[in-house]
């Protein structure tokens, strides 16, 4: 059986995600990238909750370095709102590099920790 691409990226996510986890103390920083948005949430796994969920769409800003920039940012903002500084990051089957990378670097700038 030959795998598909999504297959192949369903793979990289389930190692991933056997290896990271959230809990109350340290939530889980997931990033979903597509085409049109990029949305990212910090989830309490022990829980099944999201505490935290900011999307390009709501910024009003595209998908692009910039639009993860100011993703990274609000998002960061928001969690420190909801009193969260520290979290553990989950690039969800995707390369730690370009739009994720930036997303992650802007939210440390805001105030949280990886």
């Amino acid at each position: 059986m030959r795998l598909t691409k999504s297959l192949h990226r369903l793979r990289r996510k389930k190692k991933i995600r056997s290896k990271v986890n959230g809990s109350s103390d340290r939530p889980r920083l997931s990033v979903f990238r597509s085409n049109l948005q990029i949305t990212a949430q910090i989830i309490d796994d022990s829980a099944g909750k999201t505490l935290v969920f900011a999307s390009t769409k709501e910024l009003k800003s595209k998908p692009t370095m910039d639009g993860a920039k100011k993703l990274g940012v609000a998002l960061a903002k928001k969690a420190k709102e909801k009193k969260i500084d520290s979290v553990v990051f989950d690039r969800n089957a995707y390369k730690y590099h370009g739009r994720v990378k930036a997303l992650a670097d802007a939210a440390r700038e805001g105030g949280l920790q990886f």
